[in-house]
């Protein structure tokens, strides 16, 4: 039943799998090659103020419960799109793996998933980061909303929804915690910038 299904679908299936390795290989490539040189990439839920380490936990929650249920709507080919919508879908979630991957390169060392207690990085304002002041979210958004457009079912509705608010709440904390860091150099980036995408004028 289920090679059935997969063959009766295989062009969407594939087209997502795509999507999906593209984007989870630039995260872990990225969080490997930081491991090496001393790094530890992730620090989501190590702060304890409250607002923060829940915040980053229904994150957490969030961005690996979409990954199963767009596994398995991929699995079962559960869809409600016209063709026309899913090969759109595609095309923006290879969109949003473009846009990761922009980000983290030019994040460098200063990239990390969640808000770090004690690590220095620093701020990043050139390459994506002159017009998104959150690219790698961003990336997130468009990948999650893309794989949706292929594979569109409730689940899949209410998940991604979840994700996202979730990536925007975390933003949210981020800004304050960069405004608390760097102050006026931040304040100056921030006014210039949009938050998802856009400059307000040149930088």
């Amino acid at each position: 039943m289920l090679y059935n299904i997969f063959i009766e679908n295989k062009p969407y299936c594939l087209l997502a799998i795509v999507v999906l390795l593209i984007f989870y290989a630039v995260y872990f490539i990225k969080m490997i090659a930081q491991k090496k040189r001393g790094i530890q990439t992730t620090q989501i839920g190590k702060r304890k103020e409250k607002p923060l380490h829940r915040t980053e936990m229904l994150m957490s929650a969030a961005t690996f419960s979409i990954v199963v249920i767009q596994l398995v709507s991929v699995l079962f080919g559960i869809n409600h799109m016209p063709p026309s919508v899913r090969t759109v879908g595609f095309v923006i979630g290879l969109i949003g793996d473009a846009i990761f991957l922009a980000a983290v390169v030019c994040m460098r060392d200063s990239w990390r998933a969640g808000i770090p207690e004690s690590d220095k990085t620093e701020i990043v304002t050139g390459g994506i980061y002159k017009f998104s002041r959150n690219p790698a979210f961003l990336g997130f958004d468009l990948m999650y909303i893309g794989v949706f457009m292929m594979y569109a079912n409730i689940a899949t509705a209410v998940f991604t929804a979840f994700a996202i608010i979730m990536l925007h709440f975390q933003i949210l904390q981020e800004e304050k915690y960069l405004s608390a860091t760097f102050g006026e150099e931040y304040a100056k980036y921030k006014s210039k910038v949009f938050r998802y995408f856009g400059r307000k004028h040149l930088l």
